[in-house]
């Protein structure tokens, strides 16, 4: 029994001595063996049996006591644990969008006047310590720059900060300036341009290639730049925009000097639109106010050398013209005597001569360069120039001078009525219109002589037409004026078109819009005014009353129309009756007369018959029997009956006269029955 627990025990002790030894020999060899993974970079610390770092020197290299400049790859590295430490670190990763800016705390001393270490070769972006050190780097901030990606770089060595790409979206523009480099020539504003910086992300490229420190006369456009912004400061600016109706002023910050006698810089090529700085200086460009513009669009400038100034485009309107002033050209004194306008104003000139154009700009829209020229907008329609109450004026005109609906007429400036003085001292208020033209073809001459159309307002027609009623207006009386308003319009219309000749403005015409005379003696002209009219309304009154009897006279007489024609008809009628029974009792008496001298001639043709007659009836019957038919006939004529109505006889034969007798009497009964007086009887 005590042997196998003897054995067992010994069996025991064996194992665990050869644990204890396992875990002593790992234990050694662990301290002398470095494990460095996949994504770590091992840093080095000597700390014995070696050569102290020189002066000024805080990175060991090989051999040298201190933080080695090397690091240790991945995999598994023996170094005796009682002389080194190792010490692991992930590796360094920069992202896309970043950049890596590098600053290192060991290497020669920069140069003097640069403050950022030059580019050396063999140090694999910064990866390889010693070789870096042993090329002849530099401390301090480095020119070169660590792209994305992932290093395994000595961070005891390398200070790396990973900073955001510079991103320039569109419509911006990147301004830099730069930290190193060399100092900018004497009398300029920025550095000059060099080649082969790859918009500042070489930043070894820009130092080698004599880039200058200071604001860059290169811009950067749109995109991602990788660029150490340690070594240059970008600044994101709004590109120049110039909208639609805009143009763009330039002014030059650096260039050549601008004359004494210019006031705008000369017109250069080549530098397309401004944005290449460069090229504007190669050409000669000036310093100052530029004669080019800029066009609606998008400009990437740099505004540290050249300032922009948004400006209106030139709208010349319908029924207007432009008169430009140029301050850009020959002198006017240069102009041969054959070119100059004859007779006009001295400083009209042709196109390319300082000075007003004689040529106009019709309607339309103008990119002008008002430092360049100066465009004085002159109407060429009718302008109305008013005296008058604000309230009175005429609906179709502006007050601000703009343009009616069919852009044919317009008023200019509006003035209060003008208050003159008649002969007899009354004060009179005066409403005028006076209505003005320039033609085109004499705008820039007016212009050249006047300035402008508020000029002529202010200083010839208004002081004119004051003028001139004042002076119209004393020199005759208050109601004679106004009664004469027509010939004192004549009168100012003359005066004012012979004025306005002599500054090239056609004068259309001059109204008297309205003469207001003072209270009381419009008062008193009204009273007299409204006797005259009541007393012309009594005269017509009274012809009016003698109308009115007139018409009733004529009213009573068509009322008594048919009587009167009834009287007039029946004193036509006596009057011709009258006529007639005057013709007719002369014709009586002419026939009575005839008659009566008939009748004589009848009575004595009768008489004479008769006392035949009776001489022979006597003589047949005797005198006895004639005396009784005498007798018979008067008693007949008288009516008397003195017969019967039957009478009977018979034949007897004394004598025959009876027989006779009794014929005679019954013919002559018988004769005055039917009114015929019997004849004589036979003898």
């Amino acid at each position: 029994m005590i042997l196998p627990l003897l054995a067992a025990a010994y069996f025991t002790a064996g194992v665990i001595g050869i644990a204890v030894l396992v875990f002593l020999v790992f234990v050694f060899l662990g301290g002398m063996l470095a494990n460095v993974g996949g994504q770590q970079v091992g840093l080095i610390e000597r700390r014995y049996f070696g050569k102290p770092l020189p002066e000024s020197r805080v990175v060991a290299m090989r051999g040298e006591i201190g933080i080695q400049a090397r690091v240790l790859q991945p995999g598994l590295h023996f170094l005796p644990p009682f002389i080194y430490k190792v010490s692991k670190d992930d590796m360094l990763v920069i992202a896309e969008d970043q950049v890596g800016l590098i600053e290192s705390i060991d290497g020669r001393p920069l140069d003097p006047s640069h403050i950022f270490g030059r580019h050396v070769e063999s140090h694999d972006t910064f990866q390889d310590g010693e070789g870096f050190l042993r090329n002849g780097g530099q401390k301090g901030p480095q020119v070169d720059i660590l792209p994305p990606g992932k290093y395994r770089i000595n961070t005891y060595l390398f200070r790396v900060r990973a900073q955001p790409a510079l991103i320039v979206a569109q419509g911006q523009v990147g301004v830099v300036s730069a930290r190193d480099g060399n100092p900018i020539k004497p009398g300029r504003l920025l550095a000059q341009h060099v080649d082969g910086h790859q918009a500042f992300q070489d930043g070894e490229a820009f130092v080698a290639n004599g880039g200058q420190r200071g604001p860059q006369i290169e811009v950067i456009l749109p995109g991602r730049f990788r660029i150490n912004s340690d070594l240059f400061e970008v600044t994101v600016q709004p590109a120049t925009i110039v909208q639609a109706n805009q143009v763009g002023l330039v002014t030059a910050k650096d260039g050549a000097p601008l004359p004494n006698t210019e006031l705008v810089a000369a017109s250069v090529t080549g530098h397309g639109d401004f944005q290449d700085a460069s090229a504007f200086l190669a050409a000669g460009g000036q310093r100052g106010p530029q004669y080019d513009l800029l066009k609606p669009g998008t400009y990437y400038i740099n505004p540290l050398m050249f300032d922009v100034k948004l400006d209106q485009v030139a709208v010349v309107q319908r029924g207007e013209v432009a008169v430009l002033v140029s301050n850009v050209g020959k002198e006017p004194e240069d102009l041969p005597q054959a070119d100059r306008l004859a007779g006009k104003e001295r400083y009209v000139v042709p196109a390319g001569y300082r000075g007003i154009q004689a040529e106009v700009a019709g309607p339309g829209v103008y990119y002008l360069n008002r430092w360049a020229y100066i465009a004085y907008i002159i109407p060429t329609t009718n302008l109305t120039i008013d005296w008058a109450d604000e309230g009175g004026t005429a609906s179709n005109d502006d007050a601000d001078g703009t343009t009616n609906a069919d852009g044919s007429h317009r008023r200019a400036q509006l003035f209060n009525p003008l208050a003159v003085i008649s002969r007899e001292g009354f004060e009179m208020r005066v409403g005028v219109k006076v209505v003005i033209r320039v033609r085109p073809e004499q705008a820039p001459l007016m212009v050249a002589k006047i300035g402008s159309i508020e000029n002529l307002i202010d200083h010839v027609v208004h002081p004119m037409i004051d003028s001139s009623f004042r002076n119209q207006a004393s020199s005759s009386e208050a109601m004679n004026f106004m009664q004469d308003r027509a010939d004192e319009q004549s009168k100012a219309e003359a005066r004012t078109r012979e004025e306005l000749e002599k500054y090239h403005v056609e004068c259309v015409s001059v109204l008297i819009s309205q003469i207001i005379l003072p209270q009381e003696l419009m008062e008193i002209h009204t009273r007299r005014v409204i006797a005259a009219q009541q007393q012309d309304m009594f005269v017509e009154q009274q012809k009016s009353e003698e109308k009115r009897i007139d018409t009733e006279n004529t009213r009573a007489k068509a009322d008594k129309q048919p009587e009167l024609v009834a009287a007039q008809i029946s004193v036509q009628i006596a009057e011709q009756t009258k006529q007639k029974t005057i013709l007719e009792a002369e014709g009586r008496a002419r026939a009575i007369e005839l008659e009566g001298a008939a009748e004589g001639q009848k009575v004595l043709a009768i008489g004479t018959a008769t006392a035949e007659a009776y001489e022979k009836q006597v003589a047949a019957i005797g005198q006895a029997n004639v005396a009784g038919i005498e007798v018979t006939k008067s008693i007949s004529a008288a009516g008397l009956k003195i017969t019967p109505d039957i009478q009977v006889s018979g034949d007897g034969g004394g004598g025959g006269g009876g027989g006779v007798f009794s014929a005679f009497i019954a013919q002559l009964l018988a004769g005055n029955r039917n009114g015929t007086p019997p004849a004589a009887p036979a003898p």
